[in-house]
């Protein structure tokens, strides 16, 4: 299984040690559950930010009569 290492400041393993020992788990399983978590979130991110450019693409007709003075002004139009 593929590895990485990562440094930590003495404060961040002591915090690490820590939580672990609080939550009763090794840092090993901790600090991976924290990496699996934060890429679970950052897919969700994506996945939520294309639904909304979708969403909006699908319905940007109805955005600019809402909103007109939101709307860039065209080609060759004054600002």
């Amino acid at each position: 299984m593929p590895a990485l290492n990562v440094e930590f400041s003495e404060r961040e393993l002591e915090d690490l040690r820590q939580i672990a020992k609080e939550r009763g788990t090794s840092m090993k399983a901790l600090v991976r559950e924290a990496a699996a978590a934060d890429i679970a979130r950052h897919r969700a991110l994506q996945e939520g930010a294309e639904a909304f450019r979708s969403f909006f693409a699908a319905h940007a007709e109805e955005f600019a009569a809402a909103f007109p003075d939101d709307e860039a002004p065209a080609k060759g139009e004054a600002a």
